[in-house]
């Protein structure tokens, strides 16, 4: 292979994060033609394109990811050169992760903890919907996504999922509101209620339990965050449905109750990736590491 041409490579890199070729060229002072034949030029001595144009866009193929990640690094590095006068920074693997903002923080934090603090590794973590999340992995813009459920699989949506753990759902609850031993349908019954949003698959199954119940709690409030959650049940306004791994500290610190376990319901956390030609290297690891894992 013949040696990198790091000037080919920052125009490459100029264009990656401006995403758009006529501006890029306009602010370096080239023409577009002479701005694409560097890249092109790059291309061939790489073996693989770095983007494809989607109607009036470009977008960066998977080879065109991993060739930004690097000269996100090699730039970078470039200017620890120049600030410490000679001592270079270390280049960074970067890994994507993206989560639901209804997953337990506390699960994502016990995942991820094997790289975290490492001084070659640099997490980025986006949280959305399962849409969002889903449309970043097809799109390369994240390697990974924590979901509640694996998504379909079919021939254009190449999804790869690894279930990493469940956890039980309960009713939480400070203790004026989950302290008295009342049996799980008398707290139904009787006590307000913090809830998941509709779209959320332990929504789904608290609903289907309280209808078998022949119940209808009263709703105090419906939260898409299980951070939010776990501030709603300290403030007392009524019991949360969420796993008790979320409020670990706050259940140790007796601020809160485990009131009562609702039977059936659980807590799934699931890694879904897409099938790659490069893969990040990072990601085998990460989920070898969370084969068996337990919290809580």
């Amino acid at each position: 292979m013949p040696d990198l041409n790091y000037l080919h490579l920052r125009y490459f890199w100029a264009v990656a994060h401006d995403g758009n070729l006529t501006r890029t060229a306009e602010r370096l002072h080239l023409s577009q033609s002479a701005l694409s034949v560097q890249i092109r030029k790059l291309e061939e001595s790489l073996g693989h394109a770095l983007f494809e144009r989607r109607g009036r866009g470009l977008h960066l193929t998977e080879a065109g990811r991993i060739a930004l990640d690097h000269a996100d690094a090699i730039f970078a590095t470039g200017r620890d050169l120049l600030a410490s006068l000679g001592e270079s920074g270390r280049a960074r693997e970067a890994i994507r992760v993206g989560a639901l903002a209804t997953l337990s923080r506390n699960f994502l934090l016990g995942f991820l903890r094997p790289i975290l603090g490492r001084a070659d590794v640099e997490v980025i973590l986006r949280s959305g919907s399962e849409a969002e999340l889903l449309r970043g992995l097809s799109t390369l813009a994240l390697d990974l996504a924590v979901l509640e459920r694996a998504p379909q699989r079919d021939a254009t949506t190449p999804y790869v999922s690894h279930r990493l753990a469940e956890q039980r759902v309960s009713l939480v609850g400070t203790p004026a509101l989950a302290g008295e031993g009342l049996a799980l349908e008398a707290l139904l019954a009787t006590r307000p209620m913090i809830l998941p949003t509709t779209d959320s698959t332990i929504r789904t199954d608290f609903d289907a339990l309280v209808d078998r119940l022949g119940l209808s709690p009263q709703i105090a409030a419906e939260v898409d965050d299980m951070a939010l959650m776990r501030l709603l049940a300290r403030e007392g306004v009524g019991l949360a449905v969420l796993p008790p791994i979320v409020v670990k500290d706050e259940l140790a610190a007796h601020l809160l109750l485990e009131a009562a376990r609702l039977p059936g319901i659980q807590e799934t956390f699931v890694a879904v990736t897409v099938e790659r030609k490069f893969p990040n290297p990072l990601l085998r690891e990460l989920l070898l590491r969370a084969e068996g894992l337990q919290l809580g």
